[in-house]
């Protein structure tokens, strides 16, 4: 049964694509006179964006926009290069990134745009691989970045409240979104100017909290919009997820499957865009493994440019490290490493080459999509054409979808019988040749490795320095201090002590019964020790901050001291009212007294923000030489260890595998490469992260790694692995449709760009690699995924030596799936479509 609101939308989708077609012919029949098949609008600016229903208009001209999220802080500046030219070779004509107001403006009135944050080196390189841009400025970015991007010190200007009607906080969001507006207005990078800008986003995802300030949050979103068009960046402004954006402003959609989910455009002049893609989830500690198939990918992309959609920005599509502290509450260090380019720069096939095909096969629709008029068909129960035809003209595409989950069906249309696999969309830019199916993979697939250094783990030895609990700490409260307003986001950590005083009556007479101290705290996790000992730990989750610490305590007679470090693990980086979140113990009491239960979180407390280690400076060369280091025990709470390494082998990117280690963070050379934290496990008992990317930027030939243990790791498994995904794969079948690379648009009309169209399986060695080895090769009916193929119920013996002599020693190869090249397996699988799968190795 389909509920009703589900059937309010697809009629709202429907009805738009009706009203599109019927409102705009004239102004299609008018386009095609004046311009031509690839998206030249008679009338526009030679320079300049703008829009109408149909898409964005650049420099005159229509384009479909495939757009990737790379943001540059969560990279190095020597691997931008890269990734923007991957991004590009994957078909990608558009990069998006947000801006991070806390990285640009850490304190107040004092700039940062160097390294890591050079926004303006991080535009031109994009304008130099001759792609479009899309800035969102925000100030407010979420991004499961530490404090959505806001600087902690907003917090403490008196009277604000954030992303509100509220004269401070509007203050400080002009003066910043207009400095970092004008600065890319100065460096010519708008495009208008000849730059790469071609949209700006401010605010984002309001509507999901705007209900929450009522009236303030009404003027606040009309403010905004404003406030955007003011700057006279002459580029069009977008709001993410608001339905309410104000003219001309371009409200766009978020989500997984904006072709179904979108309510459209609130004006009827305004194009389609989607601004997030996810590629997969961004993970917190504790979180299973994201996934999100490239099958589904393809999907939604397919869906949404064939309901009239003009532009997917894939979020992310390199999602790379949350370096030092810039992850929000429990993020993870990695982020979307599920990407089309994973956490290393290395691309995750199938999902970057399927959606290269993907973008290649919507661009042989330009046209059509462009000046054509959609028409939508129904092939079956679950079963629909969406055909759009230029008027006058043989310029057709159409887009066959099968919407049911389970099966495959076949369909005619026009005359011809087509199979649609399950819930897959096939794309014909002619309406009669197949270029594409969402579900059929034609491109490689790829298995990641991480390869332990022999050079980088010679003589690698640790050495330790224990940190000693406070006693007596000065900065005294009656009660413990909120955390985040203890540490303004400096640290992690703070400490709070108290001591008090129990007599022989106060304490239990029984052997079997001990004191327990219970500390309920707001979050994110607290380490406690009595009398020096170490008494545990306990934290709450990215759901549920706070959380109760009880543990049974050896208690004596006379003075006891308490000893709690509090810590952080992250800003909190969405919803309402942000700036009145608080963390920290709450309530602290002593159980199981003679005298009963005693409450000391009013006893008076001492507090330290950071631990000593941190103000020495311990992870630096010279901070480093402050204390006496020994060799290592077993492992204990609150160790500091420290290390040489030289650098690994090769130019793979390098990672540190933290096998054995509690909570923490990890110093090369005296640069964060993030928190570790490999004993929170998720529900399949395994940790969330164990590999953790060292920037080759980081290292010298010989490097100090000095990691803060918070709990009772030992650094014994500790090594340094490179990475590398030199395990390449195929797999294709004797359905599967030619790769639309293999076509082309030449006078309006869709050719082949070679005679042999059948289905191939196709191997190409990342860098300058060759093949070596031939690992897996069967060609009948395989099953199993790259790296770990296995052989069905039939195969031709023959299988490997055929791959070998088409691959090994060469840098890429094609194998024809050809019956002539492989036996009939004696007569087994006869009625079968034949499968081949190849695994092979590359050096």
């Amino acid at each position: 049964m389909v509920e009703p609101r589900r059937l309010l939308v697809i009629f709202f989708l429907s009805t738009l694509l009706i009203a599109y077609s019927n409102a705009n012919v004239e102004e299609i029949q008018k386009g095609t006179e004046e311009g031509d098949e690839e998206g030249k609008v008679g009338g526009q600016k030679a320079h300049g964006v703008t829009y109408d229903a149909r898409s964005l208009i650049i420099n005159g001209k229509r384009e479909l926009l495939f757009s990737g999220a790379i943001h540059y802080p969560r990279s190095t500046p020597d691997m931008w290069p890269d990734l923007i030219k991957k991004a590009k070779q994957g078909g990608i004509n558009t990069i998006e990134t947000y801006v991070f107001w806390n990285g640009h403006e850490p304190v107040e009135g004092q700039y940062n745009f160097e390294g890591e944050f050079d926004l303006v080196k991080f535009i031109k390189l994009i304008h130099e691989h001759k792609l479009y841009a899309v800035v969102r400025v925000g100030p407010f970015i979420q991004a499961e970045w530490n404090h959505g991007g806001l600087p902690y010190w907003l917090r403490e200007v008196p009277g604000i409240i954030f992303r509100s009607d509220n004269e401070p906080f509007k203050k400080h969001m002009k003066r910043f979104v207009t400095m970092i507006v004008d600065k890319l207005k100065q460096e010519k990078l708008f495009a208008p100017q000849g730059g790469p800008i071609i949209l700006a986003q401010i605010e984002n995802e309001y509507n999901t909290i705007q209900r929450a300030f009522r009236e303030k949050g009404d003027s606040y979103v009309q403010w905004a919009g404003k406030l955007a068009l003011s700057l006279n960046a002459n580029v069009p402004w977008i709001m993410c997820k608001q339905r309410d954006a104000p003219d001309p402003v371009i409200n766009t959609c978020n989500g997984r499957h904006c072709g179904d989910t979108f309510y459209g455009p609130n004006k009827r002049n305004k194009p389609a865009l989607w601004t997030e893609n996810w590629t997969a989830q961004y993970r917190v500690f504790g979180d299973p493994p994201s996934q999100r198939s490239a099958e589904d990918l393809a999907y939604s992309v397919a869906r949404f440019f064939s309901k009239n959609g003009s532009m997917v920005n894939y979020y992310m599509y390199y999602g790379g490290t949350n370096f030092g502290r810039t992850s929000a509450s429990f993020t993870t260090t990695r982020y979307y490493d599920e990407a089309p380019l994973d956490e290393f720069g290395l691309q995750r096939e199938p999902k970057w080459g399927h959606l290269k095909d993907v973008h290649r096969a919507l661009s042989l629709c330009k046209r059509a999509l462009f000046w054509g008029v959609p028409t939508t068909l129904k092939l079956g129960p679950d079963q629909q054409a969406i055909v759009w035809q230029q008027p006058g003209t043989s310029a057709c595409a159409a887009f066959l979808a099968n919407n049911n989950t389970r099966l495959a069906q076949h369909v005619n249309f026009r005359g011809q019988d087509i199979r649609l696999p399950a819930r897959s969309i096939s794309v014909l830019p002619d309406c009669k040749t197949v270029v594409f199916n969402t579900q059929l993979v034609t491109t490689q697939h790829n298995s990641r490795n991480f390869v332990r250094s022999e050079i980088a783990n010679k003589n690698f030895n640790w050495e330790m320095y224990r940190e000693v609990p406070p006693v007596g700490l000065g900065f005294k409260f009656d009660v413990p201090r909120e955390l985040f307003h203890l540490t303004k986001d400096t640290t992690d950590y703070a400490w709070y002590t108290t001591s008090l005083k129990l007599g022989r009556r106060d304490l239990p007479m029984k052997k079997n019964v001990s004191p327990v101290l219970r500390v309920a705290s707001l979050g994110h996790g607290i380490h406690a020790y009595v009398n020096g000992e170490y008494a545990g730990s306990a934290h709450g989750s990215k759901i549920e901050k706070s959380f109760v610490f009880q543990r049974a305590v050896s208690l004596k007679e006379g003075e006891n001291h308490i000893a709690l470090l509090g810590y952080l693990v992250g800003l909190p980086d969405s919803g309402a009212y942000m700036e009145k979140r608080f963390a920290g113990p709450r309530s602290i009491t002593i159980l199981g007294l003679n005298t009963g239960t005693l409450d000391i979180s009013q006893n008076g407390w001492g507090h330290q923000v950071g631990i000593d280690g941190e103000k020495k400076k311990l992870f630096t060369e010279e901070g480093s030489k402050s204390v006496q280091w020994t060799k290592p025990d077993q492992g204990g709470p609150l160790t500091w260890y420290k290390g040489y390494f030289d650098a690994p082998e090769g130019d793979n990117p390098v990672a540190i595998v933290m096998t054995g280690m509690g909570k923490g963070m990890v110093w090369i050379n005296g640069r964060s490469i993030g928190r570790y934290w490999n004993n929170y496990l998720s529900p399949l008992k395994k940790p969330t992260q164990s590999e953790y990317h060292i920037p080759r930027a980081y290292l010298k030939p010989k490097n100090l790694i000095v990691l803060l243990e918070e709990e009772e790791g030992n650094p014994k498994d500790v090594h340094i692995v490179t990475v590398n995904r030199d395990t390449i794969c195929s797999a294709v079948s004797e359905i599967h449709p030619p790769s639309p690379r293999l076509f082309e648009t030449k006078n309006g009309s869709l050719q082949p760009k070679v005679n042999d169209l059948k289905p191939r399986a196709e191997l190409i060695c990342p860098g300058k690699k060759q093949i070596v080895a031939v690992e897996f090769a069967s060609y009948g009916d395989p099953f199993g995924a790259c790296g770990a193929y296995f052989i069905g119920n039939c195969t031709a013996p023959e299988s490997k030596q055929v791959v070998e002599k088409y691959c090994l020693g060469k840098p890429s190869c094609q194998i024809p799936l050809d019956s002539i090249h492989f036996s009939d397996q004696n007569g087994a699988c006869t009625h079968l479509r034949k499968t081949l799968a190849v695994q092979v190795k590359c050096a």
